[in-house]
């Protein structure tokens, strides 16, 4: 039993491993998404680079791993401890922290990854529904008056996490201090993973979003 809890966050790790955006910018471009742009292999930089295709396939793959990870964690612990609603949700977020970990350093691909946004976003739709339609909201809301990518991540990982520590952390009016440190650990993770960004957001010069045609 032990083995398959611990087995379950290493699958969920390699998983969040697979780089989506070096893969499709290979394909398209054939050229490492790291060595232009701002370096990151995520969504806004495959945009910059290779373009519409190659940045909607990024999002949309990243966040399915991510939702997959999370998913594995659900049946796996539900296996595990099908009396234990606890440990059942604690298995999706520690899948998804694990996850969210292969994202940003995947052993795939030399441990210089992404910045875990799309990730996240597969993430909380299986971990908290709620809290990332309400992200999302915000996140499109602030794209549409500054078109600036990073600012409208930060601001939708806070509603994200808000939600889940509000909905699932005090789950019953008691706090679930496990939910609670994962819920901030992952979104930990998107805002040092942004940490330049914020560096430039602070300093007014971080840039807008211009798509590759």
């Amino acid at each position: 039993m032990i083995v398959f809890a611990i087995l379950a966050p290493i699958a969920a790790y390699l998983i969040g491993s697979i780089s989506f955006a070096v893969i499709f910018t290979k394909y398209f471009c054939k050229t490492d998404v790291r060595e232009h742009g701002s370096g990151n292999a995520g969504t806004t930089n495959v945009l910059r680079v290779a373009g519409k295709t190659a940045g909607i396939l990024t999002f949309l793959c990243d966040a399915l791993k991510g939702a997959v990870a999370s998913l594995l964690g659900f049946f796996v612990y539900k296996y595990l401890f099908p009396d234990s609603a606890s440990m059942i949700m604690y298995g999706k977020y520690i899948c998804a922290v694990a996850c969210m970990l292969g994202h940003a350093f995947p052993i795939w691909f030399k441990f210089k990854g992404g910045k875990c946004a799309a990730t996240s976003v597969g993430i909380f739709a299986v971990c908290c529904p709620i809290g990332i339609i309400v992200g999302l909201i915000g996140y499109a809301l602030n794209m549409v008056i500054t078109k600036i990518v990073s600012m409208s991540t930060l601001i939708a990982t806070v509603f994200v996490v808000g939600f889940s520590i509000g909905i699932n952390g005090f789950n019953g009016g008691k706090p679930d201090y496990v939910i609670i440190a994962l819920s901030l650990i992952a979104g930990t993770i998107v805002f040092l993973r942004h940490k330049d960004n914020i560096k430039r957001l602070i300093k007014g010069e971080e840039k807008k979003l211009k798509i590759k045609k």
